[in-house]
C-alpha cells in the first residue's frame, strides 16, 4: 500500500463498501493499525474539496475523491486495490486537502 492509490475500503457503517483514496505517508502502512484515507462518491459537486476521477484513473465511471470526507481506519478494512493516481492528481489531491482545512 502507497500514498495516492485507490482501494476498496469496508467502512464502519452506515457507511459500508465504498473506495477510498490513501492519503497516509507511505512509512505509515507497514507500522501503523490506523491510516488516513478519503472517500469516493459519485456524487459530484463541482466544489474545491473535490477531485474529479475518471476512467483515465482506474475508475469505473466519473467520480470524486471528496477532501470533506477524511477517515482514519484500521488499515485491515482495506481490502482490495483499484489502481494509483497520477502525480498530477494527486496535486490536485494536495490543494483540496489545504482547502478542506483551511490551511492556507
Amino acid at each position: 500500500m502507497q500514498r495516492g492509490e485507490v482501494w476498496w475500503v469496508n467502512f464502519p457503517e452506515p457507511i459500508g463498501k465504498r473506495p477510498a483514496l490513501l492519503l497516509s505517508r507511505d512509512q505509515v502502512y507497514s507500522t501503523r493499525t490506523s491510516v488516513t484515507v478519503a472517500s469516493i462518491t459519485s456524487t459530484i459537486r463541482h466544489i474545491p474539496v473535490e477531485v474529479l476521477l475518471g476512467v483515465e484513473d482506474g475508475m469505473s465511471r466519473d467520480c470524486v475523491a471528496n477532501l470533506d470526507e477524511i477517515h482514519t481506519i484500521a488499515n485491515t478494512r482495506i481490502i482490495e486495490k483499484i489502481s494509483t493516481l497520477s502525480e498530477e492528481k494527486m496535486q490536485a489531491v494536495k490543494r483540496a486537502v489545504i482547502y478542506a482545512l483551511d490551511l492556507d
